[in-house]
């Protein structure tokens, strides 16, 4: 085997291997790199019931975007600080989490995604309401903080009505 064909083997290798799941106790190291979109999860999920503004905007990168459930598009900073502000306006975030998650991390990129849960106890009186669904991200790594620059989360639909026989 000449010395480029083997390069271009090792090259392969590594960009097959990035893309395939990891097996065995292998499988939670792969999922779970340093940083990552997974560190910024935990930040989000730790500042969202904190129901610390600043925090969680902190989770997002200046020139982020953002569709968060049944919300029109959120660009930049200012744009993702008021979407957050309207909904901890009128609500107080009692519980936070993420499940099923996957990550891939590849450099400064990162994505994530899975499915959410989100209590809140709205300010005007009245039961909690929990909010169930999924999501897809993309993080990124600069001067060493990783941060969202793409977050989008929507509502679990409604499971299909059963069959008419």
């Amino acid at each position: 085997m000449t010395r480029k064909s083997l390069v271009s083997a090792i090259v392969f290798s590594c960009v097959l291997a990035l893309g395939m799941p990891a097996r065995g106790e292998d499988a939670k190291k792969a999922a779970a790199p340093a940083g990552g979109a997974k560190s910024v999860d935990a930040a989000w999920e730790k500042a969202i019931v904190a129901n610390d503004l600043d925090a969680i905007v902190a989770c997002y990168a200046p020139d982020a975007v953002m569709w968060g459930p049944g919300e029109v598009e959120a660009k930049g900073e200012k744009a993702i600080r008021a979407s957050y502000a309207a909904l901890l306006k009128d609500n107080t975030v009692k519980e936070a989490k993420t499940s099923d998650t996957q990550y891939r991390t590849a450099g400064k990129i990162s994505v994530g995604w899975g499915h959410f849960s989100m209590t809140m106890q709205p300010k005007a009186g009245g039961a909690p309401v929990t909010m169930k669904g999924r999501f897809n991200e993309v993080a990124a790594e600069k001067d060493g903080k990783w941060a969202y620059i793409v977050d989008h989360a929507s509502v679990e639909p409604a499971p299909p009505a059963p069959a008419k026989k």
